[in-house]
């Protein structure tokens, strides 16, 4: 569950929002003028971005190295194609897993 509060609010309350973070496992988005400024969260989660963060920026890395030769305009090209097969395997399974479903069999 996600806690949603003010910058003032988390302020004043800012032991019941550590306790909301560490005894339940929730988080707290902290706003401010009602767009979201910051988030609090568990330590193991934090944790868990962090080493996802530097996954993703090594493999951008080697993805951006075996890809330096090949023109923009052509990686570009082979991404939509990738990304538009994709979709279209997602949107087949999705018709396919709402046919199979009782709810919308007729009979």
């Amino acid at each position: 569950m996600i806690t949603e509060t003010s910058a003032v609010g988390f302020r004043q309350n800012l032991g019941e929002m550590l306790n909301i973070v560490q005894y339940r496992n929730d988080s707290v988005l902290i706003k401010k003028d009602g767009k979201p400024v910051a988030a609090l969260i568990d330590a193991k989660l934090f944790e868990r971005i962090r080493r996802m963060q530097t996954r993703f920026d090594a493999l951008s890395a080697r993805l951006a190295e075996g890809f330096a030769q090949v023109p923009e305009a052509e990686g570009m090209d082979a991404i939509e194609a990738a990304t538009a097969a994709v979709r279209r395997e997602m949107k087949a399974e999705a018709e396919a897993d709402a046919g199979s479903s009782p709810l919308t069999r007729r009979g």
